[in-house]
């Protein structure tokens, strides 16, 4: 089940990425939108890494 909740993770960050990439050079003057993007990306990432691979 660990793993499964550190894929999600790891698919949520780069899907939040990928959508913020495209958004800031589809509509480069979109304005917050974009940018909550790579907050919430870098927030998914964060979380991932502060979890990290705990032993049961």
């Amino acid at each position: 089940m660990r793993l499964i909740a550190d894929f999600i993770f790891l698919v949520l960050f780069v899907i939040f990425l990928v959508g913020w990439l495209l958004a800031w050079a589809a509509f480069h003057v979109a304005g917050g939108g974009v940018h909550l993007l790579l907050v919430l990306a870098v927030i998914w990432l964060v979380i991932h890494f502060v979890r990290g691979r705990r032993t049961v």
